[in-house]
């Protein structure tokens, strides 16, 4: 039973896929008679072919609204005042460029030189171009005898447990 719906679901990808075709060919189910049987017995995919279908046939009756009887005029004038106008500057036509370009030329070049940047910023620290030098705290003397008197405590700890458990067994630790 699970197989049958698998294939169910399989036949309804590829019949959705063809729904296209059937909207644009009028023969098209003529030579896809497996779509055409899948069509009669699914009524999901018959209905969204319905929907389709209904879909451009509202299309066909929309009309494009005429344009406004001034847009010649008011074109021309759009055309004119942008041929007198005064040249852009260089910056502004290379921001344009960059900006609104769709070339491709510009795109290798920049990535060029994102990569020049890595290369000098990163790997330039392991070709030695870079000398990173790391500065160390000075250290005061009182947190170096914090540092003693807790080894010297961990120390007289360690012992004490060593003698704790040389008592164990039965013979006396020794005395000092």
């Amino acid at each position: 039973m699970k197989d049958m719906t698998m294939n169910l679901k399989a036949d309804c990808k590829t019949c959705r896929s063809y729904l296209p075709d059937l909207l644009l060919d009028d023969g098209f189910l003529l030579q896809h008679r497996a779509v055409a049987e899948h069509l009669q017995a699914c009524s999901e995919c018959r209905t969204e072919l319905e929907s389709l279908q209904a879909a451009v046939e509202l299309l066909d009756t929309w009309s494009v609204p005429e344009p406004s009887t001034y847009f010649d005029a008011k074109l021309h004038a759009r055309l004119r005042e942008a041929s007198e106008a005064a040249p852009e500057g260089l910056w502004s036509r290379l921001r344009s460029y960059l900006l609104y370009s769709t070339e491709r030329g510009v795109r290798p070049v920049m990535a060029g030189g994102l990569a020049l940047v890595l290369v000098l910023g990163g790997g330039g620290t392991f070709l030695g171009l870079y000398q990173h030098t790391t500065v160390q705290a000075q250290v005061s003397p009182t947190v170096n005898d914090l540092k003693v008197m807790d080894n010297n405590a961990q120390t007289l700890q360690q012992m004490d447990q060593l003698l704790d458990s040389g008592s164990d067994d039965g013979s006396t630790p020794p005395t000092t």
